[in-house]
């Protein structure tokens, strides 16, 4: 005990013998630098090593840079004095770096007023992607690329595409999109229990769906009259379908088929397991209860119909499809605003349909 303390007395008058020619300028640095050196050491107590992020680095590089090697040798330093040597290097390095950086004039900036609007159609419509937004402002005239959605997002700390699975097409169908409708049965069930079966209908060319009914019985003469109504709206809508495809359920009577042959459009049936034969009406499904039926408490069948065509006339209305390049089905998009004081001065209003489960966007007066 003895010998350790009279060592630590020897050695400490020798430090204080090297301080005396030590000027007070080199002195406050090193205290300084020793200050800053114990609160790294509080910060990370626990720790078997060290760590200096980039602002310790900085500090200490410009506090001991002007100090000699030999003092800087001197002193008591968790570093060596080359690695203080090297952190300033890299310091005028990058300082250097940024000065001499060409700036590019690049793609001016997007406007603030589309950057909140999209950011308020995102807010408000949690499950909806960048491309389903750049289809919303394609509806409301605002022409921006589909990136530029995608870059606003990303900055506002959003994801672009939430919960979004890429859909894969028949490239087939596309050749006959003109002449084909598709058709399928799908489920929900009310609040009392009842399980109730819709039938819909889309046309691939215009993807424009028709909502056929809804029962809790589909017999063979529900379904077949239900055929019987689809021929007269086609013809009615002067739609010059030649195929419908749909899957092999047994709901779907033989009588069923005959009224469809007997106005020329013929049947072809999906192969076993293979839904994607009939991709474009299973999307629309799967986007129909996304958007509708799972956020939508069902009372009875007059209250799901009602609700079903609610969405039919939003679906084909309003609502952008990227299919047809974020077109709609009966109603062509609008011209797009061209004059940048009009853009700066875009004000939206929004109409609430079912309650606000559907939003629509449109210019306000």
């Amino acid at each position: 005990m003895l010998l350790r303390l009279a060592y630590l007395g020897v050695t400490n008058i020798f430090a204080m013998l090297r301080l005396l020619p030590t000027s007070d300028r080199a002195k406050n640095i090193e205290i300084l630098t020793l200050r800053h050196q114990i609160m790294v050491l509080q910060r990370q107590l626990g720790e078997q090593r060290p760590r200096f992020d980039p602002n310790d680095r900085a500090l200490l590089a410009a506090l001991l840079h002007p100090l000699p090697r030999e003092v800087l040798r001197g002193l008591r330093l968790l570093i060596r004095p080359d690695t203080v040597l090297r952190w300033h290097r890299d310091l005028v390095a990058r300082r250097h770096a940024a000065v001499s950086r060409p700036k590019r004039p690049g793609r001016p900036r997007t406007v603030r007023s589309i950057r909140v609007l999209v950011l308020r159609l995102v807010r408000e419509n949690p499950q909806w992607g960048y491309r389903r937004v750049h289809g919303e402002l394609l509806v409301l005239g605002v022409k921006v690329a589909a990136s530029t959605v995608w870059e606003i997002l990303r900055e506002a700390g959003i994801d672009p595409a939430p919960d979004r699975a890429a859909s894969t097409w028949s490239d087939f169908l596309r050749s006959q999109a003109e002449t084909l409708l598709a058709c399928d049965f799908f489920e929900t069930v009310t609040l009392t229990g009842a399980r109730m079966y819709v039938l819909a209908v889309i046309e691939h060319a215009s993807r424009q769906i028709r909502i056929l009914g809804a029962t809790a019985h589909p017999t063979a003469e529900w379904v077949t009259q239900a055929g019987r109504n689809l021929v007269m709206d086609l013809e009615d809508a002067g739609c010059r379908a030649k195929y419908l495809i749909r899957d092999r359920d047994r709901k779907f009577p033989t009588l069923f088929d005959v009224v469809l042959a007997d106005a020329g459009i013929a049947v072809v049936r999906s192969g076993i397991r293979v839904p994607r034969m009939n991709a474009i009406m299973e999307r629309w499904v799967q986007t129909c209860r996304r958007e509708l039926l799972d956020r939508t408490l069902i009372w009875n069948q007059r209250h799901l119909l009602h609700v079903l065509h609610e969405f039919e006339d939003f679906y084909n209305a309003h609502r952008p499809h990227q299919g047809i390049a974020d077109a709609r089905p009966i109603r062509a998009l609008p011209t797009p605003l061209a004059d940048p004081d009009e853009i700066s001065r875009i004000r939206v209003h929004r109409r609430d349909r079912l309650g606000g489960i559907l939003h629509e966007y449109e210019h306000a007066a």
